[in-house]
Formats: C-alpha cells, structure tokens, sequence
C-alpha cells in the first residue's frame, strides 16, 4: 500500500509538462517501423525521411580529419567561429549577389537550434504565429513548446501552394499576429515563390508589423527557377539555413541564421546559456564545405534525375496528383483515389511494398489524410523499384 501511494506521489511530481504535449514527428516514427522491418530480415526503400544518401562533402571530411588529428576540439564563440561567418557571407555575396556582414550571421546547431533560438528572441508567450499547411511540422510543435500560438494558415493550387500577403493580412485582421514563417523551397510540397510573390509577402508582413522568417534549408536545390534569399529583399528578415540538405551533412547539425541586426547581441545571450557554442568540429567541417560545391552539384543532378522518375513513374503506378516540385527533393502527392487516411496508407505501404513514405497528416492537420510526402533524395535505382513495388501493390 505504501509503494502504490508512493509511486502516485512521484507520478504528480513527475508529471509532464503542458508545453512538452507536442504531437510526434511522425517521419521518426516511420523510420522506426522501418527500423524493425529492416531488422527482421526485410529491404525497406527509404522515402520518408529528408535525408541525401550521399555524405558530407570530401573537403569536410578532410577538414574534419585533420582537425582531429591536431588535438583539441574546444568552445567557440557562441556566434560561431568567425571564419565560417566570413565564409558565409562571402557565399551570399556569391550565390545572390547581395553584401551580408558577417556580424549578422549566427551559426546554429542545425536549422533546429536557428528556429528556437528565432523564436525566443522574436516572440513572447502567446504571440500568435503564421505558419502554412501543408509546412514542415516542428515549425507549429517548437513554437507550441514555447507557449506561442501558431497560426495555420491554409494554401491552394492556385498560389502553387505559397502564402500571399493577401491571406497573410486576413489571419492578420481577425487576430493580430506577431510572426509570419515561411519556407522556399518548401517542405513537403518542393514548390518555390518566384521574386516577386517572396518580396510582395516580405512587403505585406512588414507594413503589417508581422515579423518576417524565412526557412531556406533546401537553398541550392532548385529546378524550376533560380531561390530567392529574404536577406537579398529586407534587412529586418530573419533568414535560417543549415548544411544539412544540400551540403548532405543532417549528422553533423550545423546551421546558420542571417538575423537583423538588433537580435544579433540577445541571440548570442540566448546561445550562450542554451549551447554555449555549436561543436566546433561540425563548424571546423561546415566552413570546408563550401569547397566541396562541385561534388555537390553532381548530387544535384542526381535528386534531378530521382524527380524525372517519379513524374514520370508514379502516375503509371496510379499516384498521377501531385503539386509541382520545383526544389528541395520531395514530391507530395494526392492518394484520395485510394485513401482517405494517409496514416494507414502509409502503414500498408510500408508492411506490403516495403516502401516508407510520410504521411500527410504530418505536415497538414487539415487536408493531409488525402496526401503522401516522398522524399527521392536516394538513389536512382531505388527510386525505380520504388516506382516499381508501388504499382504491384495498387494493381
């Protein structure tokens, strides 16, 4: 009787909190299904996760080495090293044309830490956010968890699935919002906002109030038409990027932010307490990284060739909905004609096709049953056979 009683007390002390009830990222709990197919004898095709099969660029790999080999890795500045924020600003000036100083850049442990370290600085408790769906959901769990409200604001074929300023301004008028997050190319629909409607929305959102994030991880992996950097079209965005994508380097978690400059000092207090510094090592190999753009173009042309197979494969397969996929390397595709529970969709896919793809209702709480998120940044071979267990499996 006293165990029983004692243990009751320890689970009120020990109870969760409030802010720690975020719904699961489901594309980790599908590659843990994955995980056990795989251990039982069986050859899983990996469409879930947004992760390249290629490694981290040789000239990190170098760098990393010899840094090794030299002895010791220690903190940094909590900003980051400053060569790779001198890197990074010439690689603005590079890529898009546009003058950063390398005193707004943050470096980050991944977009991850970038999207906390924003948000705290950005927002208090209760600040209502715009976020779109379908969108990447740690945006909407992470603002959750830290008592902000976010905002979901819903996108249509007609904008190729992009926010306007239009719609961004009726959210704003039925309750005011703080904070608007969008990402080019996005995550899962790989559509991408030409210049005009990236700096039509900036305009909107500023003359609003609304503070401007801009999410450019899969910058570098564009199709359709050269991304666009929010750095190039308004200092007071806040720009989060990170090596993971098209660097190939998800394991290393390095990222960086291009804040305004008045965040800069409250971010490098926020970074100091939460991290102290980013692993040196991850820096020490992000900053070789840029040398290594040849390599990575080549992997490029592979995602390319990956997108070409399923356009072309997955509606012979019976999957013929899905929305443009301009960049990054996802293609997002309408399963309403077989489903109207993208969950279990994706659970019989997995168990019958040994094909793991993400749900819908990942990334969208409202329409997502009807959709399935495949990301084709494995190789071509496997993109066939997926294309190729997929259509048995419908016949």
């Amino acid at each position: 009787m006293h165990d029983a009683t004692l243990r009751n007390r320890v689970a009120q002390w020990l109870e969760p909190s409030r802010r720690s009830d975020v719904p699961p990222f489901m594309v980790m709990d599908v590659m843990a299904a994955a995980a056990r197919i795989e251990a039982a004898g069986g050859h899983v095709i990996h469409m879930e996760v947004g992760q390249p099969a290629a490694g981290a660029p040789k000239t990190a790999i170098a760098a990393a080495q010899a840094a090794l080999a030299a002895g010791r890795i220690d903190y940094t500045s909590a900003l980051g090293i400053p060569s790779l924020r001198e890197r990074i600003s010439r690689h603005y000036r590079d890529a898009y044309g546009c003058n950063i100083s390398p005193e707004r850049i943050v470096v980050t442990t991944g977009s991850s830490g970038g999207f906390i370290l924003a948000f705290l600085s950005m927002f208090e408790p209760g600040d209502r956010v715009a976020v779109t769906v379908p969108g990447y959901p740690p945006y909407r769990h992470i603002l959750t968890a830290l008592g902000c409200e976010p905002v979901l604001i819903e996108t249509t074929n007609e904008t190729r699935h992009a926010l306007t300023g239009e719609a961004l301004l009726a959210a704003h008028r039925k309750a005011p919002l703080k904070g608007v997050l969008v990402g080019s190319p996005a995550n899962p629909t790989g559509t991408m906002m030409p210049r005009e409607a990236l700096a039509s929305l900036i305009a909107a959102s500023e003359d609003a109030g609304i503070r401007f994030i801009s999410d450019e991880i899969y910058h570098g992996l564009d199709y359709a038409f050269p991304a666009v950097t929010a750095a190039e079209l308004s200092p007071h965005a806040l720009v989060i990027n990170s090596f993971s994508k098209y660097f190939c380097m998800t394991g290393w978690r390095v990222g960086w932010m291009v804040v305004p400059e008045i965040l800069v000092r409250p971010i490098e207090r926020l970074q100091q307490n939460l991290s102290i510094s980013v692993p040196s090592l991850s820096q020490i190999a992000a900053e070789a990284a840029f040398d290594g753009a040849a390599e990575m173009e080549e992997i490029k042309h592979g995602y390319q060739e990956n997108r070409r197979i399923l356009i072309e494969g997955l509606p012979k397969a019976g999957l013929s909905k899905f929305l443009p996929a301009d960049g990054a390397f996802y293609l997002y595709a309408d399963v309403s004609d077989f489903t109207s529970d993208s969950l279990d969709f994706a659970k019989q896919m997995l168990e019958k096709a040994q094909v793991a793809a993400t749900p819908g209702v990942d990334f969208d709480p409202i329409h997502g049953r009807s959709f399935i998120r495949f990301s084709y940044a494995r190789s071509a071979a496997e993109m066939r056979e997926a294309v190729d267990r997929i259509a048995h499996w419908l016949k």
